[in-house]
């Protein structure tokens, strides 16, 4: 036969009833307090993350203020290149030019050197003497060496003559090669003993300031003060 046992705390199983409430947290009339050290810790977290955030976002602007500038840069490395290479190919065409005109200076002067002496060997003629020839013997530019065939009336004037040539800037080295005594027949049929030579001599560069050179390329001449270009 079953028995039931109905009323509240009697029977057999009151002695396994177990307490719930030892459980359950306990809350008194206020909040437990914090701890101070887990507090400053907290804020220290909370501080170093703005801090790194902040960190984070400067970071962020400078980087692209630095992109900026190096895009800045890069462009103006372009420009300046093409500016080199631009002022790199005047150079070069500058100094083509610079060669040419030297070449054409050294021609055109050279070019002058045979009326020079001839003007020269004229200037340094005394009376009484006259040239019969004017040859090159060697060399070229500034080392030429020429010969002159001539007849003196006299041997002072076939001194005279070789000190004139010396004396001129532009020759030097002159030298007596050969001379003799000769005679030759004038217009009524009278002889005449004259003095034939052959002197050679050697051109020089002249010193500063006796050849007055205009180059091809310079300023224009400007008139002096007070007058007008005609």
């Amino acid at each position: 036969m079953i028995e039931v046992n109905l009323l509240p705390g009697g029977g057999r199983r009151a002695g396994r009833r177990v307490k719930l409430t030892r459980f359950l947290p306990r809350f008194s009339g206020s909040m437990p307090r914090v701890d101070r050290w887990t507090a400053y810790a907290g804020l220290a977290v909370g501080m170093s993350l703005l801090g790194i955030l902040w960190l984070f976002f400067a970071v962020a602007g400078q980087a692209e203020e630095l992109e900026v500038r190096i895009e800045a840069a890069a462009s103006d490395s372009i420009r300046l290149a093409d500016m080199i290479e631009r002022s790199q190919t005047l150079q070069a065409r500058r100094d083509s030019i610079a060669r040419r005109v030297e070449i054409i200076q050294g021609i055109d002067g050279d070019r002058y050197l045979w009326p020079h002496v001839m003007d020269e060997v004229a200037r340094a003629l005394p009376d009484f003497t006259w040239m019969m020839r004017l040859s090159q013997v060697s060399g070229g530019g500034g080392d030429l060496v020429f010969q002159i065939d001539g007849a003196a009336g006299t041997y002072f004037a076939l001194t005279t003559f070789m000190e004139n040539l010396e004396a001129s800037p532009f020759i030097r080295g002159v030298r007596l090669i050969g001379s003799d005594q000769t005679s030759i027949s004038g217009a009524d049929g009278a002889e005449t003993v004259v003095h034939q030579f052959i002197l050679q001599a050697s051109t020089q560069e002249p010193p500063a300031g006796v050849i007055e050179s205009v180059p091809l390329f310079g300023p224009s001449v400007v008139p002096p003060s007070g007058e007008e270009e005609s």
